[in-house]
């Protein structure tokens, strides 16, 4: 059971790490430099 959980973990938190390759600041929000767009994932 600890394997099926851990390989959720490891997909769900993966998905996040590849969304955005730019930093956040401390409000877990950043610029879209392409649409100038500024938003938060946290």
């Amino acid at each position: 059971m600890r394997i099926v959980g851990a390989f959720i973990l490891i997909a769900l938190t993966a998905g996040a790490a590849l969304a955005h390759p730019g930093g956040l600041d401390r409000s877990g929000c950043h610029h879209n430099r392409k649409s100038g767009d500024y938003h938060c994932h946290r």
